[in-house]
């Protein structure tokens, strides 16, 4: 009864974590704010839905290929989310505090 719980509230706070992340790309004013939000989601969202998921698989084999999965999402999140900062800071795409300083 306490890992059904403890599941179902890993899976609600994670579809909560990503509608608020979801606001974030929305409001936030630059490239830079919105890809934050959107790696911070992206790996904290994946966390929580997939642990929930593996707290109601139980230990079977399921379990083992969403922790898989789980460890592949940790690697590779963020590394996306770095290189698309790096990509836009190489391109010439200047944080928005940066611009309003040097003009």
């Amino acid at each position: 009864m306490i890992i059904e719980i403890l599941s179902w509230i890993l899976l609600l706070g994670g579809g909560l974590v990503g509608i608020l992340g979801g606001i974030g790309l929305l409001r936030f004013p630059d490239f830079y704010s919105r890809l934050h939000a959107a790696g911070m989601t992206d790996t904290l969202c994946a966390l929580m839905i997939i642990g929930g998921l593996i707290l109601q698989a139980g230990f079977t084999l399921l379990s083992l290929k969403l922790a898989l999965i789980l460890l592949f999402l940790l690697f590779t999140s963020p590394t996306a989310s770095h290189a698309l900062a790096r990509a836009a800071l190489s391109d010439g795409h200047k944080p928005q505090g940066e611009q309003s300083s040097n003009n």
